[in-house]
């Protein structure tokens, strides 16, 4: 990149001007990653300060049976595999409880698109979830993929499914089934019928309804950047209408390690597929910071990504370091290679002022729970955040 065009971006992003689908490519195609992460960091820094967000969460996978065979997942099984699996409802209530201690704040439901399962199912298990857990925890459940599914197998429409769900105790959706939307690239590696125009339809009507959803990408397989732009762009236009997403994660695609355990790969893109590097990441991080302009956080999700490369992200645009997690399925099924299954409260406190922050404990409303000290001033080579 030129010195001119870096000049005319950075005046864009200090003045606050939107930048446009053209700045994003050539943000992309520059290879100063400290440039475009102190600049990423500048606007980090002006909407959250010195602050990272965390907070206590659990994943549950009620059933990772799926109709679908997208082209990078590792999680899902057919009816009949020696694998598959689908809890009763008291099986994932006694699960969830016994995820409860350590101050949880947040339950991340996310399933398989089950053929069989009666819609029911799934409000009733979100009520009896509610009912055994603390009200201080928070259900954050189903993908506008299985909101989509549900329309189909219970003859409703999103809206009356979204109705019931929040009456049984829903607090937000998740971000999973956006993958990347350009069709040049969707229609290789998904395998269901939920594509932009249901998944923004879906998420409108649940930031309509008063829910904050978070908004995802997963990166790093066929995908080219002008994909990844053009992914952000979308999700940067529905935000000006609704107002609705409160973050965006950048999820980190992974190859299959794994599943040669019994004798399958899963994974079918990745015979012609490398996983981002962590240069790749960051730069991903970077520039998605500085396109989302009106998205308030954006998160690193530490279990895709490696504890490292999080940390670093932190200084390339991400003010969030997602929680605790303990075991996260529909990763640890793909990848091995080397995340721990569970971060503590305090091993977060400690990577996020490692990193040179001050870390908030929030809820799942992005509400504060408890504010914390940041890097201790007095050691010595105490790490601080770049300076902007």
């Amino acid at each position: 990149m030129d010195a001119g065009l870096k000049r005319e971006l950075e005046e864009k992003v200090r003045s606050g001007v939107r930048l446009t689908r053209e700045d994003g490519i050539a943000l992309y195609e520059s290879d100063d990653l400290a440039w475009l992460g102190g600049l990423a960091h500048e606007v980090r820094t002006r909407k959250n300060g010195d602050v990272v967000h965390f907070n206590i969460n659990r994943h549950l996978n009620m059933t990772n049976v799926c109709t679908a065979s997208c082209a990078y997942c590792s999680f899902q099984r057919k009816p009949g595999e020696k694998d598959a699996y689908t809890m009763r409802i008291e099986e994932a209530v006694r699960l969830a409880k016994a995820m409860e201690g350590d101050n949880l704040t947040e339950l991340h439901i996310v399933n398989g698109l089950h053929p069989t399962l009666p819609w029911r199912y799934y409000p009733r298990s979100l009520s009896a979830l509610k009912e055994a857990l603390p009200p201080s925890v928070s259900l954050k459940a189903f993908t506008a993929t299985e909101i989509h599914h549900f329309e189909t197998i219970s003859g409703l429409d999103a809206s009356e499914i979204l109705d019931e769900l929040i009456e049984a105790g829903l607090e937000s959706l998740t971000g999973g089934g956006a993958e990347i939307f350009d069709w040049e690239v969707r229609q290789h590696i998904v395998d269901h019928a939920t594509h932009w125009e249901d998944w923004s339809r879906i998420h409108r009507l649940a930031h309509q309804k008063g829910l904050k959803t978070p908004s995802t990408m997963l990166y790093g397989h066929i995908e080219e950047p002008r994909h990844r732009v053009d992914h952000v762009l979308r999700l940067r236009e529905l935000q000006d209408e609704t107002g609705g997403f409160q973050v965006f994660i950048p999820l980190r695609y992974q190859h299959d390690f794994v599943d040669v355990q019994d004798g399958k790969v899963r994974n079918r893109l990745q015979a012609r597929t490398k996983m981002a590097s962590g240069a790749e990441a960051l730069k991903t991080f970077a520039v998605s910071r500085l396109l989302f302009d009106n998205v308030p956080h954006v998160k690193v999700f530490w279990v895709m990504h490696g504890v490292q490369t999080a940390q670093l992200a932190l200084q390339h645009g991400a003010d969030d370091m997602d929680g605790s997690v303990v075991e996260y399925k529909i990763t640890h099924d793909a990848d091995n290679f080397g995340t721990p299954d569970k971060l503590t409260r305090e091993d977060l406190l400690d990577l996020i002022r490692d990193a040179g922050f001050r870390p908030v404990e929030r809820n799942t409303r992005y509400e504060t729970l408890r504010e914390y000290d940041g890097p201790d001033a007095d050691r010595r080579e105490t790490p601080q955040a770049m300076r902007v």
